[in-house]
């Protein structure tokens, strides 16, 4: 395939995508999830950008990677929209913000609180991060079919990982009722929204927020607990996705 076939960031395919998309950070967990797909081919590698076609239930589905913070992740968005893909969930991982919320648990996000580091050079302040309501539905009714602890509500999505000097204002989120801590998720349902493209996301905790950690060897997301929660979460993003009526 040319390079005049391929868009310039992700080196996805200008045409010959399926509508429906999977999205998560990690290449290595892109992978980890071809090898559930039926009839699976390798379509772009490029960067952080890892993805693939193949199968599910039936329904062919593209999934990709798009690595760490929005305004990398964007790119993808952008380009398996320009691809045609209409309906897109993320996969990711995030930190638990309120008690009661168990390592391994999936969020389900109605919508973000957008303090990505993008979104703001792309729309007024004043404009929401939604989840689309079928997509939120979609999800909650697969995680209680692979009963699959889940919580709904909203999400943080920040640019910041770990805690820097200033003050981002975490128990002011805790107050106010905010689930978890994650990094992407908003400029998805941003982008997606202007376009006219279903968007939501499932989210598998992995532990604390990072601002609750000493420093950096606080932070432990390769634990039974979270790898079973994201085997879960694959399951019910992957039967969320496919479960949904085509758009006309």
């Amino acid at each position: 395939m040319s390079q005049a076939d391929t868009f310039p960031v992700t080196g996805l395919p200008k045409t010959g995508l399926p509508t429906r998309a999977l999205v998560v950070g990690d290449p290595f967990r892109a992978e980890q999830i071809s090898h559930q797909l039926d009839n699976v081919r390798e379509v772009a590698h490029q960067r952080e950008y890892r993805s693939f076609v193949g199968d599910w239930n039936g329904s062919t589905v593209v999934v990709s990677s798009h690595g760490v913070g929005a305004p990398g992740a964007i790119c993808l968005f952008q380009e398996l929209m320009d691809a045609g893909v209409d309906t897109i969930i993320r996969l990711g991982t995030a930190g638990a913000l309120l008690r009661g919320i168990g390592d391994g648990d999936l969020i389900i996000a109605e919508s973000c609180v957008r303090d990505d580091g993008v979104t703001h050079q792309l729309v007024p302040e004043s404009y929401p991060a939604a989840a689309n309501p079928e997509v939120v539905i979609a999800l909650a009714e697969a995680a209680r079919r692979h009963d699959a602890p889940h919580h709904r509500g909203i999400v943080w999505t920040r640019a910041a990982f770990y805690p820097g000097i200033i003050d981002l204002n975490q128990a002011g989120y805790v107050k106010l009722g905010v689930l978890a801590i994650e990094m992407e998720l908003s400029a998805l349902l941003v982008l997606a929204s202007t376009r006219g493209v279903r968007a939501g996301g499932g989210l598998v905790i992995d532990g604390a927020t990072a601002d609750d950690l000493v420093d950096t060897t606080g932070y432990d997301p390769h634990r039974t607990v979270v790898a079973d929660g994201v085997s879960r979460g694959i399951s019910v993003t992957l039967d969320a996705l496919v479960a949904l009526p085509e758009l006309v």
